[in-house]
């Protein structure tokens, strides 16, 4: 079997684990049951939750289980890690809502058939917890002076809100989750973000002093981008799983306007593609190192919207931007379209607006408001101000100039927000 921690360190995924050699040895000579928790405060996951998930996915594709513990139980309380506030709780109702919508993205990336991965709740055992017997049988495995030197504690203590007591419950709650998953399915590792070690730790300690066994914690690194910006995070807003919240094409251009620097990076981390041949891209830049950016975009839309979207995807920003075809011996086991099939832009973002309306003529800025290119009129004024509107890739020098009949190119007119962001207006006759 391969070593799948090796794996995990050159694709960059690894930043801690716990018991280095026992937990490469238990990996590499047993078929591991893993899980990893995901908070269901939302009906869909974003791009920020895809080093969990795809960390999932590469445990069952070399024969392992995944478990996705969603958080129906924990997420009445919140979990205070990495947050400065409490949270706001949510109803038992909208969590069931959103459980079900996260089951549906990382059903894209994980399959669920035939037990091969399981999906849990632990609302199944956490509300059934009497409070005299859980203080009894797990309170009294916590030492408070270690919780509260913890990364996830320290930061809230030193809050002006201070630390909630039910807060302060979470961490005994996520290790006896641990233990909870030990004894159902025989889970002994545990993967999270950088900010769950200490709760991680607690339910391995947890685990050793109730069982006597050992488990094992593996921790995944804050990923940002090379400009220090946080993963999944744009102007407009978290960059979603759920297409009805950030729509295909929307993700495929995310992705697409990557830095140069995160190109290789995240292709190792979002994507299955050989790392050898992730390697050869680093030396890449201008054209090919664009190239090199399409085959990322295609490959995280591919995983997370499936191949029709990915194409459309694909060939709108093609039929939009002009972009050249993908080099037959880049990245070969990708597969990307990389030849002059019939170019469409059924995924670009459009309106239709009435022949009439261009006899008269509208303003710029109202035409940029009106498709939701500017989220006010005094924004669309501002961004052609700084040159940032474009009709037909022509610059539009003054906010209240009119587009008429004479913009209209094939019964179509093209805007552009910077460099970007675009919109297609069809013409009604």
């Amino acid at each position: 079997m391969a070593d799948l921690i090796d794996i995990f360190k050159e694709r960059g995924f690894i930043e801690n684990t716990t018991h280095d050699e026992e937990l490469k040895d238990y990996i590499g000579n047993n078929e591991v049951t893993c899980y990893i928790g995901f908070d269901p405060t939302a009906s869909s996951l974003h791009v920020g939750s895809l080093v969990p998930i795809m960390s999932l996915a590469h445990m069952q594709k070399y024969g392992h289980r995944p478990i996705a513990l969603i958080g129906g139980g924990t997420g009445l309380i919140g979990d205070p890690s990495g947050k400065t506030e409490m949270r706001q709780f949510l109803t038992p109702e909208k969590i069931k809502d959103n459980i079900v919508g996260i089951k549906k993205q990382l059903s894209r990336f994980i399959d669920f058939s035939d037990n091969k991965a399981l999906l849990v709740n632990n609302n199944e055992w956490l509300s059934e917890l009497k409070y005299i017997p859980f203080l009894r049988d797990i309170g009294r495995h916590f030492s408070v002076n270690r919780m509260i030197k913890a990364e996830s504690y320290k930061l809230r203590l030193d809050s002006e809100e201070g630390l909630s007591f039910i807060e302060f419950n979470y961490m005994l709650l996520q290790a006896y989750d641990f233990l909870e998953l030990f004894d159902k399915y025989q889970c002994r590792l545990q993967m999270g973000g950088s900010d769950q070690w200490g709760n991680i730790v607690a339910g391995i300690e947890l685990i050793r002093k109730v069982k006597k066994s050992i488990s094992f914690g593996i921790t995944f690194p804050l990923i940002k981008t090379s400009n220090g910006a946080k993963m999944g995070k744009t102007a407009k807003g978290a960059v979603w799983l759920d297409p009805e919240r950030t729509t295909p094409y929307d993700y495929y251009q995310y992705w697409i306007n990557t830095d140069d620097r995160d190109v290789a990076r995240f292709l190792a981390l979002f994507t299955f593609l050989p790392i050898n041949e992730i390697r050869d891209i680093e030396k890449l830049e201008g054209a090919d190192l664009n190239s090199a950016k399409t085959i990322l975009a295609f490959e995280t839309t591919l995983l997370a919207h499936g191949r029709d979207e990915a194409v459309k995807a694909y060939q709108a920003a093609a039929s939009v931007f002009n972009k050249r075809f993908v080099p037959k011996d880049m990245l070969m086991h990708s597969s990307v379209p990389r030849d002059s099939a019939e170019i469409k832009d059924v995924s670009v973002p459009c309106s239709y607006i009435d022949h009439d309306v261009f006899k008269l003529g509208i303003p710029a800025f109202k035409l940029f408001h009106e498709v939701e290119l500017a989220s006010s009129g005094a924004a669309a004024r501002r961004l052609v101000e700084q040159g940032g509107a474009y009709v037909n890739d022509r610059r539009i020098e003054k906010f209240d100039e009119l587009i008429t009949l004479n913009d209209i190119h094939e019964m179509e007119i093209l805007l552009r927000s910077g460099k970007k962001r675009i919109h297609k207006i069809r013409i009604k006759q």
